[in-house]
């Protein structure tokens, strides 16, 4: 169990705001936590309602042993819905049982939370049906929906709505989860320069595809320094073989300005944010051999590459123009 201390690492706004409310008992009637997903909003409401519910509540902070707090982390505490579309949206029947459940007196105590996730999902009937709920809050109820797209809710339910923004999770912190969960560190210090969301990255390190992503720009790279004219072959062969659609080659150029970027990195002094750490000899010597700005001419040709991904290119052909822009550094 996180405590409020540890999610102030990465979310201090937040919890500062909501920490406040439970110590000045100010709880809002209705909060919309807003932001990227696994950027801890779902955890976060749950710690908010054991605040809220904990029999042992020390400060603000819950003592997640309890009853309450124990039954809320199971999903079985009778005074605390979570509730998640069924299918592709949320349904006007789902609000409507929240409404008749919480018109009943609590089972346990006064104090009655009810969490949607995806708030945004709403079907028109459904998103009517809260707004009336939350025209006519209980002073003894709490409302807290979770939504990555607020531009896609009606304004009226926003406006009921005190908004907490979540932000992305800071690289370092990212790259401590993941190694936390046994991802190599030069696999996690990859993924954390790629996406800031922790669910985004497990389920790009979740089968090899992303190291074989990573050790094929490296191969890449070898074969350009060689300046080889069976770069062109290689290119072929292994790397548009690889990367077979639009997403996963964007991903692999990606992936190559990383390397370009660690070799400003070396050149600059700061070897400490290079991300392929397991190739620092490689760059060190590559970062001595081409000037500074030859490296940012080679940065702008991958970006350009990435713009042109989305213009119909044939990729292979996108590749070989990228390969002899890079071999001409």
């Amino acid at each position: 169990m996180h405590t409020w201390n540890e999610y102030k690492t990465f979310q201090p706004i937040v919890v500062q705001m909501l920490t406040n409310a439970i110590k000045k008992d100010r709880i809002a009637h209705a909060y919309l936590f807003e932001g990227g997903r696994g950027t801890g909003k779902k955890e976060m409401s749950l710690q908010l309602a054991k605040s809220l519910m904990c029999e042992n509540c020390y400060d603000t902070e819950p003592c997640g042993t309890c009853r309450n707090c124990q039954r809320i982390s199971s999903g079985n505490h009778p005074d605390v819905h979570v509730l998640t579309p069924e299918g592709q949206s949320l349904k006007k029947e789902q609000i409507l049982f929240l409404q008749q459940e919480f018109s009943k007196t609590g089972v346990e105590s006064n104090k009655k939370i009810y969490i949607l996730e995806h708030a945004d999902r709403m079907t028109i009937q459904a998103a009517n049906s809260l707004l009336k709920f939350l025209e006519e809050p209980s002073s003894d109820t709490t409302a807290i929906l979770l939504t990555e797209q607020a531009h896609r809710m009606l304004d009226t339910i926003l406006s009921r709505c005190q908004k907490l923004s979540f932000k992305p999770l800071p690289s370092e912190l990212l790259i401590e989860k993941l190694v936390k969960q046994d991802v190599p560190l030069k696999l996690a210090k990859t993924v954390a320069n790629i996406t800031n969301n922790l669910t985004e990255a497990l389920s790009l390190l979740e089968n090899d595809w992303f190291a074989q992503a990573r050790k094929l720009v490296i191969q890449l790279t070898e074969a350009l320094n060689q300046r080889s004219e069976f770069t062109l072959i290689w290119i072929h062969n292994h790397w548009v073989k690889f990367f077979q659609d639009r997403v996963q080659l964007n991903l692999g150029l990606d992936l190559l300005l990383l390397w370009y970027k660690d070799l400003l990195y070396m050149q600059a002094g700061e070897e400490e944010k290079i991300v392929y750490i397991d190739q620092q000899e490689m760059i060190k010597q590559e970062a001595l051999r081409v000037s500074q700005q030859t490296v940012a001419q080679q940065l702008t040709a991958i970006l350009m590459a990435k713009k042109r991904i989305h213009s119909n290119m044939n990729a292979q052909l996108l590749m070989e123009q990228l390969v002899l822009r890079l071999q001409e550094g």
